[in-house]
């Protein structure tokens, strides 16, 4: 069993009034799919717009990838906004090189 202090990498919620705060860290991995899966219904039982930290990510797989974008995507489809904001270089690279742009564009709430 791994100690907090044995992690890599995490993905935890923060709920804040007016968003739901995704945070990613460290190395974001196949290790986490559970945390993934608990994350993402997390941040889509609220509804209100979903904030993706990768600020403090220092690596990201496809797995992790998998959740940034059925996360966006699953949002959008409930009609609520999400932001990537100022995503690591490694990120925003896997984001132009996949052509996700517009799925991590903030859009308008339709109703």
């Amino acid at each position: 069993m791994l100690l907090p202090s044995d992690r890599k990498g995490g993905i935890t919620v923060t709920e804040l009034p007016s968003s739901t705060v995704a945070h990613l860290w460290g190395e974001v991995d196949v290790m986490l799919r559970d945390e993934a899966s608990a994350a993402l219904a997390s941040v889509l039982t609220r509804d209100l717009p979903v904030v993706l930290d990768t600020s403090r990510v220092e690596f990201i797989d496809s797995t992790g990838m998998a959740f940034l974008i059925q996360c966006a995507t699953l949002a959008h489809e409930q009609g609520l906004p999400v932001s990537l904001p100022d995503p690591p270089e490694t990120i925003r690279q896997m984001v132009h090189l996949l052509r996700l742009e517009d799925v991590f564009a903030d859009r308008p709430r339709t109703a």
